[in-house]
């Protein structure tokens, strides 16, 4: 196998699955994780590892894309219409998850608390870009998927938040004598990136709206919008803050600065299709089986866990902010899927804890493959459900 002979398999295997898949009314997302299973490393080797290797690279591009595109959906008078939803059912969610998976590791799982706090402040998580391919594939429009886009887009937001006060916490536990300082550190850290991470995306947003009138045509669109989105990214990267953040917020500064914002965000629509195949078969690729393995009864528990603190916690944000009840019904469903930002605090957690670390690595690595697998035909269950599809 060579890297261009790869990349050919790939697309062309992967749109003969969007195909097939279209007549069984599967999520392509899905479809994308077990065609990456079969022709990776672990089966039938067709994917050259040059390609392997440079997973993060894509992965940062294409997750920097989606954050970009939920951005457009954070125009202020939208917001005041619906802001109180969104917040509402997003914090319940993540907090939702965070609670239940560290009740259930401490006292059902017998893991020690300061791993237990660590598995639920992952757990809180959720990954936009499963839930945004279904939405575009199957064109869901309406009140529903409108929330629920707000509710993935703030969703990671509150899981850095809640991870930072949690590794505080875990560290002290952990050292047995807990130390303000400590946490306060890391509290303000997180704040920090949060706050910068907003902060470069809303400048480069200006700067995006400022010299957006002398560009006209299509194409010009297209690379002056790619160029200030890949800027966001590698900034963002180089920095040490959050891509999702940064690219959100140069969104919603465009969005509700820019003369046709709407313009420049289909501009980008030509170009995310074949990157998302990409990025979705590369991450079934990069599983290995053995980790399936070997995940056991914790990794059952974190699934089961966090599934019911994410669907019982967005049941109970929507009866507090009193949405229809098709909406507190199944939201909750299309919060499953998770992926980048779990693997990315994850990582953290394993260079913090050496001893465990590589446990809850590796748990997370396998159950992100089976939410990433079950959370798009999830998400398109509470869709369908919702009439939005």
């Amino acid at each position: 196998m060579n890297t261009i002979l790869s990349l050919a398999i790939i697309l062309v295997t992967g749109i003969i699955v969007v195909k097939v898949l279209s007549k069984l009314n599967i999520p392509e997302v899905t479809g994308y994780l077990i065609l990456g299973i079969i022709i990776g490393q672990e089966f039938l080797s067709l994917i050259h590892t040059n390609i392997l290797a440079g997973t993060g690279l894509i992965s940062n591009i294409v997750l920097g894309l989606v954050a970009f595109t939920i951005g457009r959906d954070f125009l202020f008078k939208e917001l005041k219409r619906m802001g109180k939803p969104i917040i509402w059912i997003s914090l319940p969610a993540a907090l939702g998850a965070t609670i239940i998976v560290t009740l259930i590791f401490y006292f059902v799982v017998k893991q020690p608390l300061y791993i237990s706090i660590i598995y639920g402040a992952i757990a809180s998580a959720t990954a936009p870009a499963a839930t945004l391919m279904v939405i575009k594939q199957y064109k869901a429009k309406g009140y529903f998927t409108k929330l629920l886009l707000g509710v993935v887009a703030i969703d990671d937001a509150w899981c850095l938040i809640i991870f930072a006060i949690s590794l505080a916490i875990a560290k002290s536990l952990h050292q047995y004598h807990p130390s303000e300082i400590v946490i306060f550190e890391v509290i303000l850290k997180s704040l920090v990136e949060i706050g910068g991470s907003l902060l470069l995306g809303g400048s480069i947003g200006y700067i995006l709206v400022l010299f957006s009138k002398f560009f006209k045509k299509h194409t010009e669109i297209q690379i002056y919008t790619l160029g200030l989105v890949l800027l966001s990214i590698g900034l963002a990267v180089k920095l040490n803050l959050s891509i999702l953040l940064t690219t959100m917020a140069l969104g919603a500064v465009l969005v509700n600065f820019g003369r046709t914002p709407m313009t420049y965000f289909d501009s980008l629509g030509d170009i995310e299709s074949p990157l998302f195949l990409i990025f979705f078969v590369l991450a079934g690729a990069n599983l290995e089986i053995s980790t399936l393995k070997s995940m056991g009864i914790v990794g059952i528990a974190y699934i089961l866990s966090r599934s019911v603190g994410k669907i019982a916690g967005a049941y109970i944000g929507g009866v507090v902010a009193k949405v229809p009840n098709k909406v507190k019904n199944y939201i909750g469903f299309a919060l499953l899927p998770q992926a980048g930002v779990a693997l990315g605090v994850a990582l953290i957690a394993k260079a913090d804890f050496p001893d465990v670390g590589n446990a809850i690595f590796s748990t997370i690595i396998a159950t992100t493959v089976v939410f990433e697998m079950i959370g798009p035909l999830l998400t398109k269950f509470s869709l369908s459900r919702a009439g939005d599809i």
